[in-house]
């Protein structure tokens, strides 16, 4: 079993159509056909929306997403229009809104790695590859790569693993021009981004990004930056001075509250029918001091 513990019902809000619940994110459409995305401080790991929300999660996503976007612009067009809080809508939206384009989305996750962890780990020990591109031998938990690599998955449904693919596979489904395209704008992004994160004492281990065509009237349609950009949930951001290879990393994302859960101090079985227990008020404080300071350290400016 998988999915929402208590999946919440969305804020009915005139003028606005509900179009999803997500993860995190509620997605919905107004009048002008621009899509409104709320993040919510809900959590996800192990394929479950966790029952316990993280204080001001959303509201830090939502601003460390917009700074990100300004960093991107002279590579990549983004996906933002205002952060304008709908008429009508509840008070605690501010902070956490973002009224967007809405695009014609391209169905794959665009992951570039340039350290090696989670599902790459995996499929390096079995085979000294990551979505079938070989790599070298001797890498460890935590190495640095010869050089960052594009490893798409494909998008899941709350509740689904994503599912790593092989550029091969993904030029087959979508076209070989726009996964060429897809492939050099995620790797100038990442590039790019990994170096302002290292200036900031900042390791950006991996992360992933979503793109969408734009098809403005008279326009033609070109490749857009969407939805969240480098947060800690999207990424594996660590700290440089505590990066050790040959062992599971320090980080400054949600991965405390994964090493809660799988421990015994949980009581939970995520093999098991059960769904993860709530948690505890210790974890949602260290949980929460993650995500400021990865917040605080990459933009310089003091979470408030």
């Amino acid at each position: 079993m998988t999915g929402f513990v208590e999946k919440p019902e969305p804020a009915q809000v005139p003028g606005l159509e509900h179009l999803h619940t997500g993860k995190v994110r509620d997605l919905y459409r107004d009048q002008d056909g621009h899509l409104v995305m709320v993040a919510s401080d809900r959590l996800s790991a192990f394929d479950w929306v966790l029952p316990t929300e993280i204080p001001d999660k959303g509201r830090i996503l939502t601003r460390l997403s917009l700074w990100w976007f300004e960093q991107l612009t002279d590579l990549l067009p983004n996906h933002v229009i205002s952060t304008d809080v709908p008429a009508g809508a509840p008070a605690d939206w501010e902070g956490r809104t973002m009224i967007c384009r809405s695009l014609r989305m391209v169905p794959v996750e665009c992951v570039a790695r340039g350290y090696l962890a989670g599902s790459g780990l995996v499929e390096y020990e079995e085979s000294r590859t990551v979505c079938g591109l070989a790599l070298p031998d001797g890498l460890e938990n935590g190495s640095e790569l010869p050089g960052s690599i594009f490893t798409p998955a494909t998008k899941a449904a709350v509740g689904e693993h994503d599912e790593n693919v092989s550029y091969e596979e993904m030029a087959r489904r979508i076209g070989p021009e726009t996964s060429a395209e897809l492939r050099q704008s995620t790797l100038a992004a990442y590039d790019k981004a990994r170096d302002i994160a290292r200036e900031r004492g900042i390791i950006l281990a991996d992360t992933k990004f979503e793109f969408g065509w734009d098809d403005a009237a008279g326009a033609e349609p070109r490749l857009t930056l969407a939805d969240e950009v480098l947060t800690p949930d999207s990424s594996r951001f660590w700290p440089a001075d505590q990066w050790q290879p040959g062992r599971s990393q320090p980080s400054f994302d949600k991965q405390y509250v994964r090493d809660w859960l799988a421990s015994p101090a949980s009581g939970w079985d995520r093999n098991g029918e059960q769904p993860p227990p709530p948690l505890p008020e210790d974890v949602v404080e260290a949980t929460h001091a993650r995500y400021v300071e990865a917040y605080e350290r990459l933009t310089g400016v003091p979470w408030s």
